[in-house]
């Protein structure tokens, strides 16, 4: 087997956007970069008289969820202790904690910066061992209030003791966490699972601090850090506030040890797997901001818009200095495959381009200039789209007009918009608006043909070897994240996610990889899954997997299955592609290695004596546990013959192709199928007659 120069990776501090779910957005302007707040973050409050009127928010951590009481400015925290003391939460009891529900309640001060939470929260201990506390944590800018456990059975709570921390950690901002370790009554047992009721406030101001004491510019660290609560300005309706969630913001409760940028990609694999194991955790979401002036609009949490309910507390007070507050609620749903985001808005969107009388672009931008480009874009690529996915969009991409390094999540895209040249927009809309045409809770699906459409949309408008140099330049990182051995191939034997037989569940992982159906690292939920959508395209062809597509996206029941897309596609191509899948999809086996063992030209002659050109024999093979079907190609200055040719893992194959003319070439492997090395192989021909 060729050996693979093991690399080092190194994360730049400044290049986080992927621990979000960056958007694959291109030309975006730059941020008009202001140094971060180092003031001290206090408690939340509104600097304003309260609002008189409807009560729209609790903080008695004896209350249930339901109840709506005005927020109590004085901290609730007399069972919370200072642990100046402290000696560790071991990593195993904080990563044995998985929460399966958050119903929150938050009350934001913009004016302030000031959050406030009452947060109904659900954990597992999917630990080997019984718990006696639990590791909660937050944003060291929040402090804890009141932690109480509820009885399933009589709703009762009881005030349970906690001792608070600070602990450095990349997780958040700010660069530290407040956490509270509480002492639980009595042991929860794996597989137990509870409910908590806490209460945390303080307040969220923008700041880079993790990224400027390891050294990054200050314009660098403020351009990726900019999570922050404030209120939105007339000119920039889309920079309200903006919370991406764990690995940005920390304001919601989690439970992680301390992870530090720099320190290979463990902060970003340990973002990955708490969105995977938490993705079928239900949340819920009461929101209640309070203004000055003009209410904000419209509030997006988790990708979702619901619209913000104005409640003025004194109609004869000028517009432009009335107190007021805003609701909005956001109904129990699966978490799915991502962080919790929370962003609001200043004003309506406004709307950018059409498909079948539907909105295709709504964008929250006070920079109307930009709206032209965007459109003009969506044109472009819309085509494409609909002849992948369908004829129109299941809904529409929203964009919120937004300084520094973009964020996606789903059909949500939050990026800098400025008036560009449609062709420039193009390649980042081909992906977003994928989102908005197909949607699966499976990540490798999801994010996988987004990224896809991008290389479909750079073969349409530069070549296919472009978009093949694009691919391979991707798979670099893949490579690097793939097993040499996989564990299948190491132990004889192969472990489903599921316990049960590997060839009924998919979803195996190896050491070192990881199966796309479980996938919670970009390398391969992206890169690879869209390096699968490529090789599924070679070989079923581009309609087989169009009418595919097509006919899986709104089955939400295929969607459920992990092999629902598999049995759609060898229905409608009529191929048994299940050994692909094994190897591609529900197991990691690595990646093939290939190379040319040989190559055999023989002239073929017709009965009267005259050349009737060459067969020419190819043997590859395979130094990878993973099979492979690749072409191979024949070629001459004129002329070109392709064959697809399959190679099992660990094997050698072979094919005859018969080139009319004189050949000169044979090249196996196009870069369309991702190697541990080179995708690419040729040889030069050296041609005699007998």
């Amino acid at each position: 087997m060729k050996r693979r120069a093991i690399a080092a990776v190194v994360v730049l501090a400044w290049g986080l956007a992927g621990v979000g779910g960056a958007a694959q957005a291109t030309q975006a302007a730059a941020a008009d970069a202001q140094a971060p707040d180092q003031a001290t973050p206090a408690a939340a409050s509104n600097s304003s008289a309260p609002p008189k009127g409807k009560v729209l928010f609790s903080r008695d951590a004896d209350a249930p969820a339901s109840e709506t009481t005005q927020p109590d400015a004085t901290p609730a925290n007399a069972a919370a202790a200072t642990h100046d003391d402290f000696d560790g939460v071991p990593d195993a009891e904080r990563d044995a904690l998985t929460f399966t529900a958050y119903d929150l309640d938050a009350h934001l001060t913009p004016a302030s910066a000031g959050i406030s939470v009452h947060a109904g929260l659900t954990v597992r201990n999917d630990g080997v061992a019984p718990l006696h506390e639990l590791a909660l944590d937050i944003s060291s800018s929040l402090h804890w209030d009141a932690v109480s456990s509820v009885d399933a059975g009589s709703h009762t709570t009881t005030q349970l003791k906690f001792a608070t921390h600070m602990l450095d950690t990349d997780s958040d901002h700010t660069g530290q966490m407040a956490e509270a370790v509480v002492e639980l009554p009595q042991l929860l047992a794996p597989g137990a699972s509870m409910t908590l009721t806490v209460l945390y406030s303080g307040a969220i101001s923008q700041s880079a601090e993790r990224l400027l004491r390891i050294g990054a510019p200050t314009d660098q660290a403020v351009d990726e850090d900019w999570d922050a609560i404030a209120a939105s300005k007339p000119d920039a309706p889309g920079e309200g506030t903006a919370l991406r969630g764990f690995g940005n913001v920390m304001w919601y409760p989690v439970s992680v040890g301390p992870l530090f940028l720099g320190d290979g990609a463990k902060l970003f694999q340990a973002v990955g797997r708490a969105k995977l194991r938490e993705s079928i955790a239900t949340v819920r979401l009461r929101l209640a901001v309070e203004y000055v002036g003009e209410p904000p609009d419209a509030a997006f949490f988790c990708g979702r818009r619901e619209q913000l309910i104005a409640i003025s507390d004194n109609a004869d007070v000028p517009i432009a200095e009335a107190p007021g507050i805003a609701t909005a609620e956001f109904e129990a749903r699966p978490l799915g495959f991502r962080t919790p985001s929370l962003f609001v808005t200043g004003h309506a969107p406004s709307e950018a381009g059409t498909v079948a009388n539907r909105e295709l672009i709504q964008a929250v931008t006070g920079n109307d200039d930009a709206l032209a480009g965007y459109s003009a874009a969506a044109e472009m690529v819309t085509p494409m789209l609909k002849e992948w996915f369908g004829a129109q969009p299941l809904g529409s991409l929203t964009i919120l007009d937004h300084t520094g390094q973009p964020f996606e999540d789903g059909a949500l895209l939050v990026r800098p918009m400025r008036a560009a040249d449609p062709a420039t927009l193009a390649p980042s809309l081909a992906h977003s608006l994928t989102h908005a045409w197909i949607h699966s809770n499976q990540p490798w699906i999801d994010e996988g043909l987004a990224e896809f459409a991008g290389l479909l949309w750079t073969e349409r408008s530069q070549g296919r070897a472009a978009a093949l140099a694009e691919m391979q330049e991707a798979d670099r990182a893949l490579a690097l994240a793939e097993p040499e051995v996989p564990v299948s191939a190491a132990e004889g034997t192969s472990s489903s996610v599921s316990g049960s037989n590997a060839d009924d569940a998919p979803g195996t992982v190896s050491a070192a990889g990881e199966s796309l159906v479980v996938a919670s690292g970009d390398e391969f939920y992206r890169t690879k899954a869209a390096a699968v959508w490529w090789m599924l395209r070679g070989m079923v062809g581009d309609r087989a997997l169009q009418q595919a597509l097509q006919a899986y996206r709104p089955g939400a029941k295929l969607d459920r299955d992990p092999k629902g897309f598999e049995l759609t596609l060898e229905d409608i191509a009529h191929q048994d592609l299940r050994w692909f899948f094994d190897d591609w999809v529900y197991r990691d086996r690595g990646l093939p290695d290939l190379n040319i063992v040989s190559v055999t030209p023989s002239p073929l002659e017709s009965p009267a004596g005259v050349s009737a050109g060459w067969l020419v024999a190819v043997e590859v093979h395979n130094d990878g546990y993973a099979a492979a079907e690749v072409p191979v190609t024949v070629r001459s200055a004129t002329a070109r013959q392709t064959q697809r040719l399959r190679i099992p893992g660990r094997s050698s194959a072979s094919t005859r192709i018969v080139f009319s003319g004189t050949p000169e070439e044979v090249e196996v492997n196009d870069g369309s199928v991702p190697e541990t090395e080179a995708s690419m192989h040729t040889q030069q021909l050296v041609l005699s007659r007998r």
